[in-house]
């Protein structure tokens, strides 16, 4: 996998193969062979994965599903399994096993001697992806300390290798701790040493997108959140909506950065925003890296949850079931939620009736023909108005910039040249409403 394989003195320092591509002749240089423990009753999907490995550039030319209870605490499979899966990953000419699970460091390196091949876990896939995908300096700061927390619980397992005397030394050096350290625990205080690194810098973003953040609030324009499993369309209507070019790629996890443009709706503004895309069993270390990222999501007054509406019924529940999920797990729990079913152009008769049946709360939409975004807007528009509140104020001449602010925050006004002042009745949300109360109306 990208940037998690070295060579030191000849000696393998990677958890992880390295997943780089395709072949200038199209044949993809590595070829996975699929592998996944499932209890009865769990349907064997394996869809997600290959998604995955197509996105990373790696060939899925086989798959296996054993189904029991747990997976094997030190094989992942069981014994019998893995001699079935030898000699199927020969077959199939793999040269790399795909796991759909995180593996413990004990289960990957068993799989590995047992099978003769490269093992690479879900979370390790993910993370190159990721790796591939971060543009910003954020980006790059919180793929990187997700892969150094992942790696780190892992190196003791898989750098057995590495349990020597620290460079061979013997007289301490400079930047160790003394004779008698070995070769893992400076590695695995150098990365820690990185990871504290890190997240100081993160800290330090989270507080600058704080700021931010609080100048938005004190413009007091409502917030949206796009929310969704990742490659669901939320870049293109983004797009759609605001009219802003952004980038589109039909690809995993192509936005990582989250990107806020300006809706302009029923003559207010409100500020969408389009964060990083989700999926089944995302990584807790994505999670907690990309916390300043997510909870752009969390604090947003309304989500807009968008799915693939082309995608089978029953994969649109397990996708809608992750979205919540992660929604869950970064407490974004208290906003409203609004269900566009996107990709309208792709569904035809009798599927479009169907999903108005399953989900008539809805809305469905094309972001590239148009369709049902008039409605959508018309949508949000609703969903703010029932946050506010009718108030009637008497601005005096005076305070021409608080009329002005007015404009901005509502639209158009009901206004009424007074000898007193302007006396205007407009709807406003309750906590904007409260700065205003020194010029309510009494009359």
């Amino acid at each position: 996998m990208r940037n998690v394989q070295e060579t030191h003195q000849g000696r393998r320092r990677a958890s992880t193969p390295v997943l780089d591509g395709q072949r200038s002749e199209g044949r993809a240089r590595q070829r996975a062979y699929l592998i996944a423990a499932l209890p009865d009753g769990h349907e064997p999907e394996l869809s997600e994965l290959r998604e995955l490995l197509r996105t990373a550039g790696v060939a899925a030319v086989g798959e296996m599903i054993q189904r029991r209870e747990q997976p094997h605490p030190n094989s992942y499979l069981g014994r019998g399994k893995l001699e079935q899966l030898g000699a199927e990953i020969a077959a199939a000419d793999a040269n790399l096993v795909a796991c759909d699970d995180e593996l413990s460091p004990r289960q990957e390196r068993n799989l590995e001697a047992s099978l003769g091949v490269p093992v690479i876990d879900r979370t390790a896939i993910i993370l190159d992806i990721f790796a591939a995908h971060a543009h910003s300096a954020e980006g790059k700061l919180q793929v990187e300390l997700a892969q150094l927390e992942y790696n780190l619980a892992r190196m003791r397992g898989l750098w057995s290798h590495l349990e020597r005397l620290g460079a061979g030394r013997i007289d301490g050096g400079i930047g160790t701790r003394g004779p008698g350290e070995t070769q893992i625990e400076t590695d695995r205080r150098l990365a820690r040493d990185r990871i504290s690194a890190l997240k100081r810098k993160l800290a330090h973003v989270r507080s600058s997108r704080s700021v931010m953040r609080s100048e938005r609030e004190r413009a007091h324009l409502p917030t949206i959140a796009l929310a969704g499993y990742t490659n669901a369309g939320k870049s293109t209507l983004l797009g759609a909506l605001t009219g802003a070019e952004v980038g589109v790629r039909d690809r995993l996890f192509h936005t990582l950065d989250p990107t806020t443009r300006v809706l302009r709706a029923g003559g207010r503004d409100y500020l969408l925003t389009d964060t990083v895309g989700f999926i089944r069993k995302l990584p807790h270390q994505l999670v907690e890296a990309f916390g300043a990222t997510l909870e752009e999501t969390r604090l947003a007054d309304l989500i807009v949850h968008v799915v693939d509406a082309s995608a089978p019924e029953e994969e649109l529940v397990l996708m809608t079931d992750a979205v919540e999920d992660v929604l869950l797990a970064i407490g974004a729990v208290q906003a409203p939620r609004l269900l566009v079913l996107g990709k309208a152009d792709l569904i035809e008769e009798p599927r479009r009736s169907e999903l108005a049946r399953r989900h008539p709360d809805a809305v469905l939409v094309s972001a590239h023909t148009g369709e049902g975004i008039e409605g959508l807007t018309e949508r949000v528009e609703h969903a703010f108005a029932r946050t506010l509140q009718q108030v009637e104020l008497l601005i005096p001449y005076g305070e021409g910039a608080r009329l002005a602010e007015l404009h901005e925050l509502a639209g158009d006004l009901q206004r009424e040249e007074t000898p007193e002042g302007v006396r205007v009745h407009v709807r406003l949300p309750a906590t904007i409403a409260a700065r205003y109360q020194p010029f309510a109306s009494q009359t």
